[in-house]
């Protein structure tokens, strides 16, 4: 079983989760949710996740989608998930957008992790983009 894991500071990751919902409704009980909170002291952070994690078999793979690259929450997840020999069977990649989390979780079972990388990173670029709109004819397809 594969389990989707957003990691953000304050609120982000559950707000995400919340959208994924909207769009994949039958796959939302395999992402979890951990945000560090204002005040929060990273190893309270730690011991939260440490405490989930260990309900789950060892085989168990991860997909860990974190907010910022070197942030304190993604450091304290590789940190908890090397101490218990978790990382070889995890994906882990910083700077999640929506069309990143969207496919990762639907594709989360389908694929190979090092196949999965590819293709999520790839979504997250493509997801950004700069719309060109001229004014007074906006339709649907322009969007």
């Amino acid at each position: 079983m594969t389990y989707l894991v957003l990691v953000s500071h304050g609120d982000f990751a559950r707000g995400l989760k919340n959208s994924l919902g909207m769009f994949a409704s039958e796959e939302i009980e395999k992402v979890r949710v951990f945000g560090l909170q204002p005040g929060e002291s990273t190893d309270n952070f730690g011991k939260r996740f440490l405490c989930e994690v260990e309900k789950l078999p060892q085989e168990t793979r991860l997909i860990v989608l974190a907010d910022i690259v070197g942030g304190s929450p993604l450091a304290t997840i590789c940190k908890v998930l090397d101490k218990q020999k978790m990382l070889e069977n995890s994906l882990i990649v910083g700077g999640v957008n929506f069309p990143m989390a969207l496919n990762a979780l639907l594709l989360k079972e389908t694929s190979e992790l090092s196949d999965l990388k590819k293709m999520i990173v790839a979504d997250a670029c493509h997801g950004i983009r700069e719309l060109t709109i001229t004014e007074g004819d906006v339709t649907e397809e322009d969007i």
